[in-house]
């Protein structure tokens, strides 16, 4: 019998607050530490590795759930709207889930089984949105559906994910880290004018022709940009030449875009989200209802113009007129909320 395995002591962290994603012990345990998870909430952050879903109350009011019917959670991430819409089940009925990460769909799953949601009335399938017509084949057409285009609280936060500029890690950016090519591997494969013309189309970047021509010098010298923090320094040295007061704020803002546009890129977000409008009529059943979350001008640009189309040519009976937008209680409560745009259709 091999020597016994000696336990490990957590890592503490110093001072009275942890920083490092890993040390916050107490986040990562909900079940375990529901005073803290209140705590945090109620200061108007998120707790690392949770997710606080946005306008359930006006989802919720515009779907109109009943006991028996058939729905879609187009985008389940931590399972927070998947919860409620299962709620208005009652037992009857069935509601799939979608998503295509599965680090955090498998823990979701598992999560929501232990709730008593099994799969009885629950199916979650590790699939994308945009093959939303695969899953109707098989399951039939849908009462509601629901796709709530954000990134999930848990992405972001995770340092390993390389969703955020603000914690050093590996610049990826995948949904699904064993598909495709990391952020970092893209921006090695483009040009300086292929970069600057993404970043403008994925994020009107207004900087983006000094950000890609230091991103690009500087991998010429041979210089790596394969961390988060590496990309970070390299848009603070682009946006070097505006004035000491600006520079900060200025850098945030463009981290936050340039971020935003590489994993626009490396997901496809708008060759699917596109995928998913165009199937979207024929999931659903006559007079089936369909909400959806956007965080961007580009996305939201995108499911106007569809829902238009679509309900002058029939094909949907009424839409939204004005986005809905989280309240203004909401918004304190959840900072990620302030962008949110909501919007909705009824099947013909």
């Amino acid at each position: 019998m091999g020597e016994q395995e000696k336990h490990k002591r957590r890592v503490r962290y110093a001072g009275t607050h942890p920083r490092n994603y890993k040390e916050k012990y107490k986040e990562l345990q909900p079940e375990k530490y529901a005073d803290t998870i209140s705590k945090v909430i109620q200061k108007g952050s998120t707790p690392a590795g949770m997710h606080l879903s946005i306008c359930v109350n006006e989802i919720l009011d515009f779907l109109q759930i009943k006991p028996g019917q058939r729905g879609l959670d187009a985008t389940l991430g931590y399972g927070g709207h998947t919860q409620e819409m299962l709620k208005c089940l009652k037992g009857q009925g069935h509601l799939y889930a979608l998503d295509v990460d599965p680090i955090e769909s498998a823990k979701t799953k598992e999560r929501l089984e232990r709730l008593g949601y099994g799969e009885d009335i629950l199916t979650v399938r590790l699939q994308n949105f945009a093959d939303i017509d695969l899953v109707a084949a098989e399951a039939g057409r849908f009462d509601f559906v629901l796709a709530d285009l954000g990134v999930s609280s848990m992405q972001i936060d995770n340092p390993d994910r390389g969703f955020t500029y603000k914690a050093e890690g590996p610049l990826d950016l995948r949904m699904n880290p064993h598909k495709g090519v990391s952020a970092a591997e893209r921006i090695r494969e483009m040009t300086q004018e292929e970069f600057a013309g993404m970043l403008k189309e994925n994020s009107d970047e207004p900087y983006a022709g000094e950000i890609s021509r230091t991103v690009m010098t500087r991998l010429k010298k041979g210089d790596k940009i394969d961390t988060t923090l590496q990309l970070k320094d390299a848009i603070e040295s682009a946006l070097g030449f505006l004035p000491a007061a600006e520079q900060k704020e200025a850098v945030k803002k463009a981290c936050q875009r340039t971020f935003q546009a590489l994993r626009i890129d490396v997901n496809r977000e708008f060759e699917v989200l596109y995928e998913f409008l165009e199937k979207l009529p024929d999931v659903l059943a006559p007079g089936g209802r369909a909400a959806i979350l956007t965080f961007h001008s580009g996305e939201d640009r995108l499911v106007k113009k569809s829902f238009k189309e679509m309900k002058k040519a029939g094909i949907y009976q009424e839409i939204s007129t004005e986005v809905i937008r989280p309240s203004a209680e909401e918004c304190a409560r959840n900072g990620r909320a302030r962008s949110t745009k909501m919007r909705w259709a009824i099947r013909a």
